[in-house]
């Protein structure tokens, strides 16, 4: 059902794991150095046809800081946590109440609820730009940041109890009988014996949202015109002239926009692989 770990393969299969290994690692990273080179690669360069070769000097000062010079990416940083910070805390909460009374709680039409929840996951979301982008319009959320917020919370809530869900199912279900027959109330029981408990899955739940939302750019354009409401990756398209791309400031622009999901993965590390392999293994 598992597969063999690598250790116990034959030695064959142990070298040519080992070879290919690397290899596939420089081919994932590839477009990575790709964009990097090109974030302190001189204009002059481009403007000669060397995409790929080595750059003639350096200009990682002068390509960065022109970022900041030309367009409002700090604003649009500043536009992303807007949104981003209140749809973790919303979504993560959220799905935190839901998946406790869909794990906890027997009732009738449990396995509905559930399904629905899971079920929108499944709705291709480029055949709901039209119908959310009209709805938001006569609501007054259109071009708004708690128009984003909202919308994003509600799409992100059903994966995110579907998460939880499945977690507290992990979880000795012995803890709130126990807690019960003490006479314990159930927002109790739920606040102080199983929310401590979900804080790894909270992290990593937390650091997925946050990437999700963080590199939206599809929801980003439709719901979002103006300066004052773009997140980053809808405001970089300023970097676009009408008759010349700006290639190295729109890869150092990527660069930037990057830092903030990759430093909350590595400041989140630790729990971020507690609450994906907790309940992987037993004993």
């Amino acid at each position: 059902m598992f597969p063999k770990p690598i250790e116990k393969s034959a030695p064959w299969v142990q070298t040519a794991y080992k070879l290919t290994l690397p290899i596939a690692l420089i081919l994932w990273l590839l477009p990575l150095i790709g964009i990097a080179m090109t974030s302190v690669r001189p204009a002059a360069d481009l403007a000669a046809g060397n995409y790929f070769g080595m750059p003639s000097g350096f200009a990682g000062v002068e390509n960065y800081s022109a970022v900041f010079k030309n367009s409002n990416i700090g604003y649009y940083i500043l536009n992303s946590f807007k949104v981003t910070l209140p749809t973790v805390f919303f979504a993560v909460g959220l799905s935190c109440l839901s998946g406790f009374a869909l794990a906890i709680y027997k009732f009738k039409s449990n396995l509905i609820v559930f399904f629905m929840f899971v079920a929108g996951n499944f709705v291709p979301f480029q055949i709901l730009a039209i119908p959310v982008r009209d709805l938001s319009v006569q609501l007054g959320l259109y071009n708004t940041t708690m128009g984003l917020v909202m919308f994003h919370v509600a799409f992100q809530t059903g994966f995110c109890t579907l998460f939880m869900r499945n977690f507290i199912k992990s979880l000795p279900f012995a803890l709130v009988e126990s807690a019960r027959v003490e006479g314990v109330s159930e927002f109790k029981i739920f606040w102080h014996i199983v929310l401590p408990l979900m804080r790894p899955a909270i992290a990593a739940l937390s650091v997925l949202v946050f990437t999700f939302i963080w590199n939206d750019y599809f929801w980003a354009t439709v719901m979002a015109q103006d300066a004052s409401v773009k997140p980053v990756t809808a405001g970089m398209n300023e970097l676009k002239g009408q008759y010349k791309v700006a290639w190295e400031l729109i890869s150092a622009a990527s660069i930037i926009a990057a830092l903030p999901p990759v430093a909350m993965f590595f400041l989140m590390q630790k729990h971020f692989i507690a609450g994906l392999t907790l309940g992987a293994t037993k004993g």
